[in-house]
């Protein structure tokens, strides 16, 4: 009779623990059985290149929220050196040795085959990927897998904000832009790469706010950068060679070819401190460096976009799909109409004006 009870007593406590366990795999289901017994999530993040200006505060940032939880997560970084080949082998590999989640930010991305190739090379090792600040032209692919999605931000709203910078400088200190008072913003634009959604809105919608603002405006130019800082300082060097005194502005699609704008202008004697001969120049991500040139006056502004706000959300979505739960899971964050991307929102523009640096939030 003892044995008897003794054996019940198993019995039960053995169909407790079973039933606990059952439970637990059926509230957190992870994608990794590493995951399962308790050690820190691996994170492959593929960049771009470590030397853009942008994603290097975003790596630091992903860096950052590592050293705060050291026995949760660890990020592996991989520089695409703006080579689609290069990126390709490189997450090949990753995903040959295995990996808990993917962070992506594709080089070809306007490319919707290689997007789809990609997508589907993920998708059979049941990996989780989130493609972040570069936007696929269609969101088919990611549709296409149940573990993907897109961070990234809304660029009609970037566009605006550039607007504004101009709009209200116009506003504010017209004789300082309108060099040769007749009542038009003559500007080149400095456009990150073609067929780029990005690009192609933050260009647009500046231009629309301006003119919807009452101002006359002008293109006299506009080139191709690919986001990058010399070939930037090179277009703008021939285009003041072409162009000289008829510039007024230059707008930017991003901070790297806003600096290469500026070096140009130096090296012609503009923009170095005195008013009289200062073509206002505009930027996007309001990087340290940029700030510094609003500051001194050398640049009029540039739209804040946060590397932290882009980073917290890489992390906090991205630990929900290794978990097996929604991205947005018990988050402030929300899907766009797609289904499938969650935008960041910006936080304002950074503007020189009347010798003081406004933070318009």
């Amino acid at each position: 009779m003892k044995m008897f009870k003794k054996i019940l007593i198993v019995t039960m406590i053995a169909i407790m623990i079973n039933t606990i366990l059952a439970s637990c795999c059926q509230k957190v289901i992870c994608t990794s059985s590493r995951v399962s017994e308790g050690q820190p999530v691996k994170v492959a993040v593929f960049l771009i290149d470590f030397t853009d200006d942008y994603i290097s505060l975003v790596r630091q940032n992903l860096e950052e929220i590592q050293k705060q939880n050291e026995d949760k997560v660890k990020f592996t970084f991989y520089d695409g050196k703006s080579s689609p080949t290069i990126q390709g082998k490189e997450i090949d590999e990753v995903l040959k040795e295995g990996t808990d989640l993917i962070l992506l930010n594709l080089i070809d991305y306007r490319n919707s085959t290689t997007v789809q190739t990609v997508i589907n090379k993920i998708k059979e090792t049941n990996t989780p990927v989130i493609l972040f600040n570069r936007e696929p032209l269609t969101t088919d692919a990611i549709k296409s897998y149940a573990k993907a999605l897109y961070i990234g931000t809304d660029a009609k709203e970037g566009g605006r904000l550039q607007g504004e910078i101009l709009v209200n400088a116009w506003n504010d200190n017209k004789q300082d832009i309108d060099r040769n008072r007749d009542n038009i913003m003559q500007y080149i634009i400095l456009e990150g790469e073609r067929n780029n959604i990005e690009a192609i809105d933050r260009t647009k919608y500046s231009v629309l706010t301006i003119q919807q603002a009452g101002i006359r405006t002008q293109e006299l130019a506009l080139r191709f950068c690919d986001w990058n800082t010399e070939l930037a300082r090179e277009a703008t060097e021939a285009l003041l060679l072409k162009y000289g005194g008829k510039i007024e502005v230059i707008n930017a699609n991003d901070d790297s070819m806003a600096v290469g704008a500026i070096q140009a202008l130096q090296a012609y004697g503009y923009n170095k401190g005195d008013k009289t001969k200062t073509i206002a120049v505009i930027g996007f991500d309001a990087v340290p460096e940029v700030r510094d040139l609003i500051s001194k006056g050398i640049m009029l502004g540039s739209v804040i976009q946060d590397p932290k706000a882009l980073a917290e959300a890489l992390y906090t979505c991205g630990m929900n799909l290794v978990y097996g739960k929604s991205a947005i899971d018990g988050t402030k964050y929300k899907f766009d109409d797609t289904g499938v991307s969650i935008r960041i929102p910006y936080k304002g523009y950074v503007m020189y004006s009347n010798n003081k640096n406004t933070n318009q939030d």
